[in-house]
């Protein structure tokens, strides 16, 4: 045996001959063995695996996208290095070392020395297995790097898909946080109940687990409106409808491509689609006040709190009846008779759906599915459309045409008796409760209640307060189906989403029109009777106002009401007391009504100069 030279363990990739020289090559045909041979628990820490049958890892490696340190495309250092920036990086010892860089073996003849340079002396078995070890060693380190970069990368990607999703799931009705929650963070049990949900009404499997199709059919153009299917059925919902028959309708803007002659034309289409199944009729005006008003906004709008997203994923919004506002997406591109672009005439229908008073369906093929279904040129209804529109108003009949009679058939003469008899007056049924006019009287209720609308109620009434004046108002059982009339208070939470109702010892809780299980129920911690209740965006508190006291309440966390009743006036300077109604409006003041007046105090709570003043000239534009 040699001094300086260490015994030869048999390696992977080592012949009966003798060791593998290095201008042999690793996974030649003479070897038979690759990287993975080499070095098996390599292929198990590569991203990917590194192929073990006649492949170099490094070409492995560079195959899925990766590349070795330095800009390095070459093979594994085992292997002839013509590249000298990766002979450099791997084993760089300068000129003259007994470890040059293999690479300096294919540069000249076999034998031959370099130009400049002494001859390297020739290299041991040992040296050899220890440089192999070496360079191994250091590809073992490197490879850890390379897949915490990738799987960091994954992982952030992976994250903000889920956050996209429930930002999804929320915005569309799907996540909604109960009132007992402590925090704003859902579990991760709700979100993938909320998934499954999703993706049983997409008609996906309903797996709650995000997946590239619900991902996918995440992001597809939509309508603007929550999805509050029908749970039992996969039925049409009905959320409200008009006492009229003949409503008109007004188109004010247009689109870029279609023009006002074109958009009229889709909306025209539109309204067809529902008056030839269901007794209603549509008369377009051209100016003033309209039932249906259509119109484009973007992503800011001096009318409307729900501003759009830019192009795709929500394409229009309405609101229900009886308002009557339907508004399409101004960056979208609106066009007719062509795949290209969005379909106004079907999108109009669609929302028209929506302004009659008809929910999301669940039929997928339905006008009243929540997805857009792209262009369709010979679009007709669904049945379920069919079945939901004529549950609000029926079917249409077509007008039967009189025939008649060849000769007219005389009409005989009654003979009257000679002692008349009385005849007997009939007892005349209750006067129906008379419709309130908005612009006399005092109001029992204000809120600032669901998609931002200003709802005013008295008696067994309600009606919506615009910038243009009131909306005819509708008995509040036709909107909060099961909600009794002559209300105490109303009040409504963008915190949780929720509406409260007061009257006497008791309150209704709803979720957007709908009763929650289990409501009404008793007041137990506030009397019974209570004036007036508003909700604070300051505080995300809800107050309670009675005589000349309130209460602040928590909905979400515990609330400790010893110390209360406090003073009105301690907190609401010159708000008067007992108020008839109170809301917080979206300019951060305060209004206190009474009688047929309104206060206004500022964001300090303070009431401002110049009130009270005339509620139904300021609030109802009488």
């Amino acid at each position: 045996m040699r001094t300086g030279r260490l015994p030869a363990p048999r390696l992977s990739g080592q012949t009966d001959r003798g060791p593998l020289r290095l201008g042999s090559g690793m996974g030649s045909s003479r070897t038979g063995q690759g990287c993975g041979g080499l070095v098996p628990h390599l292929a198990h820490a590569a991203p990917g695996g590194v192929e073990a049958s006649g492949a170099v890892g490094g070409e492995s490696w560079l195959r899925k996208g990766l590349r070795l340190p330095g800009g390095c495309g070459c093979n594994m250092p085992e292997l002839q290095m013509s590249h000298p920036g990766c002979a450099g990086f791997i084993n760089s010892q300068g000129a003259g070392s007994r470890s040059e860089p293999a690479g300096a073996r294919a540069a000249g003849p076999r034998g031959a020395p370099r130009p400049g340079r002494k001859r390297a002396l020739p290299r041991g078995r040992g040296t050899l297995q220890q440089e192999r070890r070496a360079r191994m060693v250091r590809l073992e380190l490197l490879v850890p790097v390379w897949a915490l970069a990738l799987s960091t990368g994954t992982a952030g990607m992976r994250h903000a898909e889920e956050q996209e999703a429930v930002r999804y799931l929320r915005q569309f009705g799907y996540l909604q946080k109960p009132l007992e929650h402590p925090t704003d963070d859902f579990s991760a049990a709700e979100i993938a109940e909320a998934m499954r949900a999703f993706q049983l009404a997409s008609e996906l499997p309903g797996s709650g687990r995000l997946d590239a199709a619900t991902l996918e059919r995440m992001r597809r153009p939509r309508c603007g409106l929550e999805d509050p299917f029908n749970q039992k059925t996969q039925k049409y919902t009905l959320l409200g409808r008009w006492r009229k028959r003949h409503l008109t309708y007004r188109v004010q803007g247009a689109a870029a491509e279609l023009g006002e002659p074109g958009v009229r034309a889709a909306v025209r289409a539109a309204v067809r689609y529902w008056a030839e199944v269901a007794p209603l009729s549509f008369r377009e005006v051209r100016h003033g006040w309209a039932d249906i008003r259509f119109s484009f906004h973007g992503a800011v709008s001096p009318t409307c709190s729900r501003p759009f997203d830019g192009p795709g994923r929500v394409l229009a919004h309405a609101d229900l009846p009886e308002d009557g506002s339907v508004h399409f997406d101004a960056a979208e591109r609106w066009t007719e008779g062509t795949p290209r672009g969005t379909n106004l005439r079907v999108v109009a229908a669609h929302e028209l759906g929506h302004a009659l008073g008809l929910g999301h369906s669940r039929h997928p093929a339905a006008l009243m599915a929540p997805v857009y279904a792209g262009y369709r040129p010979r679009f007709r209804l669904h049945p379920d459309d069919v079945r939901g529109i004529q549950a609000l108003y029926g079917r249409r009949t077509p007008v039967p045409v009189p025939t008649l009679p060849a000769s007219p058939t005389p009409v005989p003469v009654p003979t009257l008796p000679a002692s008349p008899t009385p005849v007997p007056v009939p007892t005349l049924p209750a006067s129906p409760t008379p419709v309130p006019d908005p612009c006399t009287g005092r109001l029992d209720a204000l809120m600032l209640g669901p998609h931002d609308k200003t709802y005013a109620f008295r008696g067994a009434f309600v009606w919506t307060v615009t910038d243009f004046g009131t909306t005819p108002p509708l008995r509040v059982s036709a909107v909060w189906p099961g909600l009794p009339g002559g209300l105490d208070a109303a009040v409504h939470s963008p915190r949780t989403g929720r509406t409260y109702f007061f009257k006497g010892d008791k309150v209704w809780r709803y979720r957007g029109f709908k009763l929650e299980p289990g409501y009404p129920k008793p007041l137990t911690r506030v009397p019974a009777g209570i004036d007036a209740a508003l909700y604070w965006p300051v505080n995300q508190k809800i107050f309670l106002f009675k005589g000349t006291g309130y209460w602040q309440w928590d909905e979400l966390g515990w609330n400790h009401f010893a110390s209360y009743p406090k003073e009105t006036s301690a907190l609401f300077a010159g708000a008067p007391v007992p108020p008839d109604a109170a809301v917080a409006w979206t300019n951060g003041k305060v209004y206190f009504f009474q009688g047929g007046r309104y206060w206004r105090l500022s964001r300090q709570l303070r009431a401002e100069r110049g009130y009270p003043r005339g509620t139904a000239e300021r609030w109802m534009r009488c």
